[in-house]
């Protein structure tokens, strides 16, 4: 059987593949600087995946230098190796090669902020006693100059044991070639020399290894005795016999008495960081003081507060504002396009299908394109600019409140975009409890399938006027949006009152600069997030639209086409010119809306039209609401098939048809009181699937996704219920 060590080795051999030289894990800090400098060093050479077992995903990029390449592995941002979470624990298990199937890394680039060595050079101390090769590449040089902090580099890399260190700006490119040219020759460069910062650990850990008789690093044997055996190590304690592992206890009585070993190690690690920083950094007269000043400012609770709230007002009116004419002009395409489509291919089914399925059911969804976009792009300016977890730092009292830390906000902020990778980003989350009551407050975030819903019924309904210098509807946009987090934080405060009871948590965050976002990093995320758009509009949306259109264009009944047929001929005995072409428009649209009633969608949707009839609803949105619970934009392309197949489809636009739609007796469906019903239906309700598998593999159980799929539906019915009677009334 072979060895620990052995297996390691082979899957390093494994994960490489033939053209690739060596491969380079990246480590850092949150908020070093390493993704950018990841996405400059890879630039498209990258493909992402899911860890073996785990759902947090892995970035690996590919870097030629000299023709040599070298394959990139991201890891997950780290404070240190005392894993606290899971995405910490992967970066973790990856350096110490530890992680099935990646095998063991061949070096390290270690990414370290120069505006914060004091919190970066406690993980490289830890990374020295790895005895790999190592270069740093100490990034954000410039926003170090502008805020008055010089490094000598010379003394950086002779106290950490002959590192070689490249100073780079990530966001400008400066100083990339000379660290392309380190990582080229990393495989190839002897192990940094031994930092000596505490040395009764490392000999106890050299005695703890001739104990276990195992093949456990001389590291993975010091967090044995600073951590303990704990759920995040038990990959290599269960190498410990029962001997060891009674000598480890006694170890760690001996040399932390009654004191938590990670607060013991935090104190001798500290106090060299903080004895070396005199050797390696010092003052210099700031460039920009203003920043200085910025940064005080926006740090205040109340201004800051104040300013958080200002810049998302005007995200949210940015998203009307500055789309309204690419989504006109979309809007218009696409009515053009589809008349024209249906005039060249004349009538039948294959026409409707083509104009009436395809192009008004997927057409209706990518007009809000430059919406989603526009959304997206701001809130990834917003992240890479440092401002988001600024957010984090000002809404930790809040979330305080109600059972949370501001490590909640994090992921709550992520939702707005996505529920899913919102979920995602609770595994930095420590505590159990409040994972999980964050995971159930973050699908109340309006995320982007929500904003074609959202932006359909608002241009439709609410008027464009100005209210100062607010627009009307960016204004109600941004109250729906405020809805959302207000539902969210009351979740997470009943649960944690309820279900999820237990001690208030701690935060601990590292406020990164303000700094300037890398647009090649901005772009690469952006594109990755209109293509994840656009699959679900050619994928998912195009085979519900199809669906949607067969079960509303058939069975087609030979008595209603017979009765219209007859209208017709009377007609043209009776009427000409205009008066004849409107009456056979009139005679068409009812016998579209005579068809559409009695297909199979017309059947299903009266079936459950009495249990949303109290809502306002008629029978073709009640039919589009439960074709949407799979995922909720999708809603979108049903109401634009159905009002298209209709007797409205004479109207050019989807809002002009849901305007023109009316109950039997003439009276319009979409009044204001089941507009806001529908919207508040729409912000609360759990409809996406995607969002009840995530919380699925996130909690390990079907109790979490089952029961916030029925506390939320719940709560959109009841709501929609209370503003139709109300407003009705």
């Amino acid at each position: 059987m072979a060895k620990p060590s052995e297996i390691r080795i082979s899957a390093s051999k494994i994960a490489v593949r033939p053209d690739i030289e060596s491969s380079i894990t990246v480590v850092g800090n949150p908020n070093s600087g390493k993704s950018t400098l990841f996405n400059r060093l890879t630039g498209l050479k990258q493909r992402i995946g899911n860890y073996p077992g785990v759902t947090v995903e892995r970035h690996v990029g590919t870097m030629s230098f000299d023709d040599k390449k070298t394959e990139l592995v991201d890891l997950p941002g780290t404070h240190s190796l005392s894993a606290h979470s899971l995405e910490e624990q992967i970066a973790v298990d990856v350096i110490l090669g530890r992680m099935a199937g990646t095998g063991s890394p061949d070096g390290i680039l270690a990414v370290l902020d120069a505006t914060n060595l004091y919190q970066g050079l406690f993980l490289l101390q830890q990374l020295a006693d790895l005895n790999k090769p190592m270069v740093v590449a100490l990034t954000m040089t410039d926003a170090a100059a502008q805020s008055g902090i010089a490094i000598d580099v010379d003394a950086l890399s002779e106290v950490l044991g002959g590192i070689r260190i490249c100073s780079v700006v990530a966001t400008t490119g400066a100083g990339l070639e000379n660290l392309r040219s380190a990582i080229s020759e990393l495989p190839q460069s002897a192990p940094p020399d031994a930092i000596d910062v505490w040395p009764v650990i490392r000999s106890a850990a050299d005695k703890l290894r001739s104990a276990s008789k195992s093949d456990l690093s001389l590291v993975e044997c010091e967090r044995l005795l600073v951590d303990g055996v704990t759920e995040r190590n038990q990959s290599f304690a269960s190498e410990l016999g029962e001997e060891a592992k009674e000598r480890l206890l006694e170890m760690r009585h001996e040399l932390f008495v009654d004191e938590p070993g990670i607060a013991v190690e935090a104190r001798v690690r500290y106090g060299w960081v903080r004895e070396n920083l005199l050797k390696l950094q010092y003052s210099t007269p700031p460039l920009y003081s203003w920043r200085v000043n910025v940064t005080a400012f926006l740090n205040q609770p109340v201004a800051g507060t104040v300013g958080l709230f200002l810049v998302m007002a005007i995200v949210f009116q940015a998203v009307f504002a500055w789309a309204t004419p690419i989504m006109e002009f979309i809007d218009g395409s696409t009515a053009v396009f589809s008349a024209r489509i249906g005039n060249l291919l004349g009538e039948g089914a294959f026409s409707s299908l083509i104009a009436d399925g395809v192009i008004a059911g997927v057409g209706s969804v990518i007009i809000f394109l430059p919406q989603i976009l526009i959304l997206f792009l701001l809130i990834i300016l917003l992240e890479d600019s440092g401002y988001l977890a600024r957010a984090a730092y000002l809404m930790d009292r809040t979330m305080r409140s109600v059972g949370l830390s501001g490590q909640s906000i994090i992921p709550m902020i992520s939702s707005f975009a996505c529920a899913v990778p919102g979920i995602m980003a609770t595994r930095v989350i420590p505590n159990r409890r409040d994972r999980i009551a964050t995971i159930i407050a973050a699908p109340f975030m309006t995320c982007s399938a929500r904003l074609p819903v959202y932006a359909l019924l608002i241009a439709a309904f609410v008027p464009a006027d100005q209210i100062g210098f607010m627009n009307l509807q960016g204004l109600v946009l941004f109250g729906l949006y405020m809805f959302g987090i207000v539902m969210g934080v009351l979740t997470a405060f009943l649960m944690r009152k309820t279900a999820l009871r237990g001690p208030k948590p701690s935060f601990v965050l590292m406020l990164p600069e303000f700094r300037r976002p890398n647009l090649q990093t901005l772009m690469f995320q952006l594109l990755g997030r209109v293509k994840v758009f656009l699959y679900r509009a050619g994928t998912v949306i195009f085979t519900v639209a199809v669906i949607v259109w067969a079960l509303a264009y058939y069975p087609r009944s030979e008595i209603i086409a017979s009765e219209a047929q007859n209208q017709r001929t009377i007609a043209a005995y009776s009427l000409s010119g205009t008066q004849l072409t409107s009456e056979h428009e009139r005679i068409e649209h009812a016998a579209s809306a005579a068809q559409l009633e009695q297909s199979w969608l017309g059947r299903a949707g009266k079936t459950v039209e009495p249990l949303f009839r109290p809502l306002g609803w008629d029978w073709r949105v009640s039919a589009a609401v439960i074709a949407g619970f799979p995922a909720r934009e999708v809603v979108i392309a049903v109401l634009g098939t159905v009002y298209a197949v209709g007797d409205e489809a004479d109207e050019k636009t989807l809002s002009g048809r849901l305007q023109a739609a009316t109950w039997p007796d003439g009276t319009p469906v979409f009044t204001l009181p089941m507009v806001i019903g529908l919207l508040i239906f729409y912000a609360c309700c759990l409809q996406c699937a995607a969002t009840l598998a995530v919380i699925r593999r996130e909690t390990n159980s079907w109790r979490w996704p089952v029961f916030a799929w029925v506390y939320m539906t719940t709560i959109g019915y009841g709501g929609a219920l209370l503003a139709f009677q109300i407003g009705s009334a």
